[in-house]
């Protein structure tokens, strides 16, 4: 399929329009933002690491019965997928405490969280992608129930499918974000990308906590050498 119109470009990827009108594709780039945009730089080798390993897990979550928008990937740094009506919410599952969590509650760095904990976020760069209610998402008419419930159940079961899959790479899934949409058939569908940029990953036989970072917090904190432990996390998760 060749790109087309390009109909929207984002701070991760460019998506095209193609020949068909159900499939999109996706463009990673090597850009990195963190802080609502605020900091910009650039990882390089980004793109193709982030894509590759969307790529792996899309396909393990298909096996497992996630509906996902995954197609196929016509380059390393390029993905087909099925064109979705986004749902505004950002889906963020904790298993430790860590990030914006410990700022805000005093929760230790670290403390596991048990149940998971699932958070919604309004996806809105302009008000800063406010945590939310259910409340308030029904309020602003962002998902209905049953959306909710759904989406809700299907952020549990790829919580325990991730994390069981990154234990097995050595790696501590702390936590992550993610992405619905609704495809042609009505269906809730997994959205977006899972990759380095969209989940706190550590490593497990690491006990320094700065080495362990594995994740973009290492350029939203300046910890250097993003681009060898975003190579090392697609080592690991091809290896499995």
């Amino acid at each position: 399929m060749t790109a087309l119109q390009k109909l929207y470009e984002g701070k991760a990827k460019i998506l095209y329009a193609t020949a068909d009108p159900t499939i999109l594709l996706a463009c990673y780039k090597d850009d990195a933002t963190a802080f609502n945009a605020q900091k910009r730089g650039t990882i390089a080798g980004k793109g193709r690491i982030n894509c590759t390993m969307s790529e792996h897990l899309f396909r393990k979550l298909e096996a497992a019965g996630v509906p996902t928008h995954f197609v196929d990937c016509p380059a390393p740094n390029e993905m087909h997928v099925r064109a979705l009506t986004i749902v505004p919410l950002e889906v963020i599952v904790r298993n430790f405490a860590a990030g914006s969590l410990c700022k805000q509650t005093g929760i230790a760095l670290g403390t596991p969280l048990d149940p998971p904990l699932i958070e919604f976020c309004y996806k809105n760069d302009e008000f800063g992608d406010p945590l939310v209610t259910e409340g308030r998402i029904y309020a602003m008419k962002l998902a209905t129930p049953a959306q909710v419930r759904e989406i809700t159940e299907l952020t549990q079961r790829i919580n325990e499918i991730l994390r069981d899959f990154f234990q097995q790479c050595d790696i501590i899934l702390v936590d992550f974000k993610i992405e619905f949409g609704i495809d042609s058939g009505g269906r809730i569908v997994l959205g977006d990308e899972i990759s380095p940029d969209t989940c706190r990953l550590w490593d497990a036989k690491e006990t320094d906590p700065i080495a362990r970072v594995l994740d973009k917090d290492r350029f939203r904190q300046d910890l250097g050498n993003v681009e060898g432990a975003y190579q090392r996390v697609l080592e690991k998760v091809l290896a499995n």
